[in-house]
């Protein structure tokens, strides 16, 4: 029979202080015959008896919370498991070279770092990042990896991806708070973007820095619709969109570490 971490603590804390009471006063009592002196030590005995369990208490709630740690960082690796699973097989289906979502990813997680971006906001916006393509999966095949150029048509309906993605993230709970960068990451600097038409620092700040790794991965790998751009090129290119298509300080903060981001790129899964 297994019994909750609540019961468990509670019973022992009860056990033990009907013990030290019960044992206690039957010491006192035997070993002490005057009241005045009697009266002290059950001071005594009482302030011990509150330091004691305190000190107990609080080595088993920090047992617990320890032991409760624990597993929800097994859960939040089960959940990343699972969600590499399926951004592989979105991959495969979308036909991305190598590991592009999970690449951009751990990218965008060490710009934001750089940005000052910790705590929950990160794991947000590496759950956010690794998924920001999600809604591409209710796309249909003949859109969604068309070797050629979008016509008008097939154009509306490539746009949609992003609502749907945020949409679907809205029905997961631990992925609720990760939807700005599904939602926003082809919004533009200068308000010229999509679905929304956010402009600036309106764009939430997690989709501002995966559009820049974003964009930099579109164009330095090859696509079923493009080859390959020359690394100069590239670079030059997040140069100049600075300031309309992208936010022009996280710009500057990923050329300034380049080559420690794009090492980031380059790490094995594992």
């Amino acid at each position: 029979m297994r019994f909750t971490p609540q019961f468990r603590t509670t019973s022992i804390y009860v056990v033990l202080s009907v013990l030290w009471i019960w044992l206690s006063d039957r010491a006192l009592n035997l070993l002490v015959h005057g009241q005045a002196e009697l009266s002290r030590l059950h001071s005594i005995k009482g302030i011990l008896f509150v330091l004691i369990t305190g000190a107990l208490l609080f080595w088993m709630i920090g047992r617990d919370l320890r032991r409760l740690k624990a597993a929800n960082h097994t859960l939040l690796q089960g959940h990343e498991q699972a969600l590499r699973v399926l951004v592989s097989a979105m991959d495969i289906r979308h036909k991305e070279t190598g590991d592009h979502s999970d690449r951009v990813m751990r990218m965008a997680v060490g710009l934001g770092r750089l940005a000052g971006v910790q705590g929950k906001a990160l794991q947000n916006l590496s759950f956010g990042a690794l998924l920001h393509d999600i809604g591409k999966l209710a796309l249909p095949d003949s859109v969604l990896i068309k070797p050629g150029k979008l016509d008008d048509e097939e154009m509306v309906v490539m746009r949609q991806h992003p609502q749907l993605g945020h949409e679907l993230l809205q029905r997961v709970d631990f992925l609720r708070e990760a939807g700005d960068i599904p939602h926003s990451h082809h919004e533009r600097w200068d308000g010229g973007g999509y679905p929304q038409g956010l402009r600036g620092k309106a764009i939430p700040l997690a989709a501002r820095i995966f559009s820049v790794v974003d964009v930099w991965d579109a164009l330095i790998t090859a696509r079923v619709y493009k080859p390959a751009w020359p690394e100069s090129e590239v670079l030059d290119y997040l140069r100049q969109v600075a300031g309309s298509q992208l936010d022009p300080d996280l710009v500057a903060l990923f050329l300034e570490h380049y080559d420690e981001l794009k090492a980031l790129g380059r790490v094995p899964v594992g």
